[in-house]
């Protein structure tokens, strides 16, 4: 219950969640001018029904653009679900736009009342074997940590440069450590010795475990570990049971989240996943609320006096279910309805690609490699970023390796997003299409645009609708072609983001109509360009191994 006092403050009262106490009571807290002046244990059982008040969550590594909503849209859709901050790394929109992308990332997130936490992109270029839009020195990196908007180093995905102590790779640590700013991992499968190498360079934490095994090594390392639930990237069940030994080194996070996940829900459906795992619900909280506001040192409060007034009003402690949503003391949602306005800012934009002739996409026999009569071919895990590489019989009509969906085979393209160049090909192997395909411009982490589909007449037409619109998702079909246009950097749209989210809802529908049995076909075919996560990967310049870190 709220009761209004006079202009700028205001009383809430109801079940006080009190994470540092571990303990739950009835209380009345005071805010004025956005701060929590005082809170006040009440002694009154009737108010044991009321709702319960907690602190906001946060969502402690996100890549807002993999939403497709620039900033602004992404905080009208988040605050809804209960949260109230984000540590954001803005490292897909560098990688298009360089410096001017992050600073349009700053300053679109600083127009609505939402705690956007942005890192400096450690890896732009993410590898040296792709073409990316931009390219971030040492020097360019120690730029942006010395500004106040970025509060720490983006996920160093270069851990062989970390682990040969590559000179660039030390200087962009060094100034983070510098400048008293903690460095984020990405180290997927390092282990031992490596691992603890890779974290005594200073890095504090990953996002890329896949085990609990794996998890437990860089612990007892001393590295925080976030559970990550993404729409492609999925390891919360196999490691939420670490939350009960080590409450105070692990962290929630989605990593990348698409505008249909967004609406269904954020951090607070993990809170009550891990209840019904029979979880503590303090060890919860530390993990949703508290530890990325302690590690990463942010402005956000944790319901203690004198506190920024960043807090939520939930109807129980099992589902989560978002009633009041508050930041710095103003209401911005309440019972799934968004206070928070859209702003339609300046588009920026890097993309120069003609569109490209069927002709273009076919492989030649003598042009693609043959072991003992058998091509390699990815194989997308569906709710991983990794792939298997397969070696396997490859269908060839008149010279030319093709599409086999009868096998579930099919043909996967890289097109140069940032000047004219030949095509990459390759085949892939779970997308499960029988007709049609689909393409995209969000293309981790160079976004050149990326396709899959069974012929390649669907595969062209679709490709030629991405760079019709100079950025977004496509999907065509025997009968029919749909795309939904990405005009911020070819990653986001400046649209409401509840239509965004309808929008995406139906051709993600139409994709899985082709015959896909993935669960988020589009997130996933924008992994399958990630050169840095093994094990083989299909950039614009060719095959990669990803665990030889070089081309096929």
């Amino acid at each position: 219950m709220i009761n209004f006092m006079h202009t700028g403050s205001y009383s809430i009262t109801g079940n006080l969640v009190d994470v540092w106490k571990k303990s739950i009571y009835p209380a009345e807290i005071f805010v004025k001018n956005g701060v929590i002046q005082s809170i006040q244990e009440i002694q009154n059982a009737a108010l044991t029904h009321q709702k319960f008040i907690l602190p906001g969550f946060i969502d402690s590594h996100v890549h807002i653009e993999s939403s497709m909503l620039i900033p602004s849209e992404f905080a009208r859709l988040a605050v809804v679900h209960g949260t109230v901050g984000t540590v954001s790394d803005p490292h897909e929109i560098a990688n298009v736009c360089g410096m001017d992308g992050i600073e349009f990332m700053i300053e679109n997130g600083k127009r609505v009342p939402f705690k956007f936490n942005f890192g400096a992109p450690s890896c732009v270029p993410a590898t040296i074997f792709e073409t990316a839009g931009a390219h971030l020195n040492s020097g360019d990196v120690k730029k942006l940590l010395e500004k106040n908007e970025i509060k720490y180093l983006s996920e160093m995905m270069n851990f062989p440069g970390v682990l040969c102590k590559d000179a660039e790779v030390m200087k962009k640590i060094a100034s983070a450590h510098a400048l008293g700013k903690p460095v984020d991992g990405h180290a997927p499968g390092l282990r031992g010795d490596e691992a603890k190498q890779y974290i005594e360079a200073g890095i504090s934490t990953d996002h890329e475990c896949f085990t609990a095994e794996e998890a437990v090594d860089k612990l007892q390392h001393g590295m925080k570990i976030l559970i990550r639930e993404g729409s492609a990237a999925k390891n919360f069940e196999a490691l939420i049971a670490l939350l009960e030994d080590h409450p105070k080194m692990i962290m929630f996070c989605s990593d990348d989240k698409h505008p249909d996940s967004l609406v269904a829900g954020h951090i607070n459906l993990l809170c009550a996943r891990a209840v019904a795992k029979g979880h503590d619900i303090f060890s919860i909280l530390r993990a949703a609320c508290v530890n990325p506001v302690l590690h990463y040192r942010l402005d956000i409060g944790l319901l203690r006096e004198g506190d920024p007034a960043d807090f939520i009003v939930v109807n129980d402690l099992e589902n989560f279910i978002v009633h009041q949503t508050f930041i710095d003391g103003e209401r911005v949602a309440e019972d799934g309805n968004s206070f928070i306005t859209s702003v339609h800012p300046k588009v920026i934009n890097q993309f120069d690609c003609k569109e490209i002739a069927v002709t273009a996409l076919a492989i030649q026999l003598d042009s693609y490699p043959v072991t003992e009569g058998k091509i390699p071919v990815m194989e997308a895990l569906d709710g991983q970023l990794i792939t298997n590489r397969l070696q396997l019989t490859g269908k060839a009509i008149n010279g030319e390796w093709v599409s086999d969906p009868e096998q579930d085979m099919l043909k996967m393209v890289v097109v140069n997003r940032y000047h004219t160049a030949p095509v990459a090909k390759c085949f892939i192997k779970n997308f499960g299409f029988k007709q049609g395909a689909i393409a995209s411009s969000v293309a981790h982490d160079s976004h050149n645009i990326v396709a899959v589909g069974a012929d390649d007449e669907s595969l062209a037409k679709a490709i030629n609708l991405v760079i019709k619109e100079r950025g977004g998702i496509s999907c065509v079909n025997a009968d029919s072609a749909k795309v939904l246009g990405l005009p911020v950097a070819g990653l986001m749209s400046a649209d409401d983001g509840y239509k965004v989210a309808h929008a995406y809802t139906e051709i993600d529908a139409m994709a899985k109509l082709l015959g896909s049995s993935l669960a988020a076909p589009f997130m996933t075919l924008s992994f399958m360009a990630l050169l840095v996560i093994p094990h083989l990967k299909l950039s614009d310049k060719g095959l990669f191994d990803g665990d030889r870190f070089a081309f096929v």
